[in-house]
């Protein structure tokens, strides 16, 4: 039981220590965390639409 409340006093040590994003900053991960799924959505479906493309050409 000790060991638990020990582990549990150095999770608090620890979360004073965390430096938290400002709103302003979150909100701009937020939109390139956005931006890149899109892209790489996009950029994943050609490649696949191109792919299969070729292979019903030369398959």
């Amino acid at each position: 039981m000790e060991k638990i409340g020990k582990f549990f006093k150095g999770v608090k040590t620890e979360f004073k220590h965390v430096v938290w994003p400002s709103k302003k900053n979150m909100i701009k991960y937020s939109i390139a965390t956005i931006c890149f799924i899109i892209f790489f959505s996009l950029f994943f479906y050609l490649l696949d639409t191109i792919i299969a493309v070729v292979v019903k050409i030369f398959g």
